[in-house]
């Protein structure tokens, strides 16, 4: 399907599937805007994807929350204790650092961890994106949820594709070409055979039985006009 109808579908609550690069990740995201984000979603992306459900978010927003990778807060405690410093040593080896910071959960959840409670958080850091400009989106990040949780947040690089090429970034400038709040859910999709990601094959072939839009990084590369 083209980048039209994945936007589509992102606009209309609908999933799209996100495959990166061959020659990255080799990875298929399951990925549904947040604004639209349900306990139904949730559940889907954890029984046909099966990996990590994470909300990626455009950087501008997290610097006004204040947020910073993992990988630097892990850095910081290892000037106090020098493991968490080896634990940040070096790069993955699709070639940069994760974009995880921390995982939330919001303060009106039991436990965090199901469909429902995973879908809230979720819902209401959409209303913390959506009030950072305001001057209400600080305030309300820190007084309605709580740390460590479940729900994973993930840092879009600033310049998106320009500087770095992961889901968090393909998934979050999609967002932005559907002039959506720029927050999404994202979740890998796993192969339970092969017991490794799901391959292009098998993605295609899940994306015509439900019919849903699978594109490409090559495609938003081409659009953005990354070299």
């Amino acid at each position: 399907m083209s980048l039209a109808e994945a936007i589509a579908a992102l606009k209309a609550g609908r999933f799209v599937l996100v495959h990166d690069d061959k020659a990255r990740e080799n990875e298929i995201d399951m990925v549904i805007a947040a604004q639209h984000i349900q306990p139904y979603h949730i559940a889907t992306m954890r029984k046909d994807a099966g990996g990590l459900i994470c909300l990626a978010i455009a950087n501008e927003i997290t610097t006004k929350l204040g947020l910073v990778y993992m990988h630097d807060i892990l850095a910081d405690i290892g000037k106090v204790n020098p493991v968490f410093s080896k634990l940040t040593e070096g790069r993955a080896t699709y070639g940069d650092k994760p974009s995880f910071s921390i995982a939330v959960n919001h303060r009106s959840t039991h436990t965090g961890v199901t469909d429902q409670d995973r879908a809230l958080t979720i819902a209401k850091m959409v209303e913390v994106c959506k009030n950072i400009d305001n001057g209400g989106g600080l305030a309300q990040f820190a007084r309605e949820f709580r740390a460590p949780g479940h729900v994973p947040i993930l840092i879009a690089s600033k310049h998106l594709l320009h500087d770095r090429m992961g889901h968090t970034e393909l998934c979050v400038y999609l967002t932005q070409l559907a002039d959506l709040t720029p927050a999404v859910a994202i979740c890998e999709m796993m192969d339970s055979v092969t017991h490794r990601a799901l391959s292009i094959d098998a993605g295609q072939k899940y994306a015509a039985k439900f019919g849903i839009p699978l594109i490409d990084a090559s495609e938003l590369k081409t659009y953005a006009r990354v070299a």
